[in-house]
């Protein structure tokens, strides 16, 4: 049995979240499929109007272990809170205390200059970790 898993993120502004997206975990652009230059040649191919280029994009992990993320275009706004978030690790688990303190508030910094914002800071059984939203305010963990 095949199981492999993408998470995928509902957005108004697909490009911009996938650059957010890409510097919070790390993640690449995922390459067109063998055979295309762009998404659009690609696009192109399936008969995908023009006006719909852009309405989605997708990230992958260089090092093929973790999901790929793909980020579509809705009409609509987020509206409520997410019921599914992801955890952003910044530090390998078991790091000593303060490495990985520091470690996460460096990525925080990070995310902040890119547009994230902090929601919260908890203090729960993995240590500090920072509540984060994205641009599009989908909220994740920094820890």
């Amino acid at each position: 049995m095949y199981t492999k898993i993408q998470v995928v993120l509902d957005a108004t502004e697909p490009a911009k979240l996938a650059a957010f997206w890409e510097l919070a975990l790390g993640y690449i652009p995922e390459p067109p499929p063998k055979g295309f230059t762009t998404w659009e040649d690609f696009g192109r191919s399936i008969g995908m109007p023009e006006e719909q280029f852009g309405d989605q994009a997708a990230i992958i992990d260089p090092a093929g272990a973790g999901p790929r993320i793909y980020i579509q275009r809705v009409p609509e706004g987020k509206t409520a809170k997410n019921r599914v978030h992801l955890d952003v690790r910044a530090a390998e688990p078991g790091a000593p205390a303060d490495q990985r303190a520091q470690l996460v508030e460096e990525h925080v910094a990070r995310l902040l200059r890119a547009g994230g914002v902090i929601a919260w800071r908890a203090n729960d059984i993995r240590g500090n970790s920072v509540v984060m939203r994205d641009p599009e305010g989908n909220e994740f963990c920094v820890t």
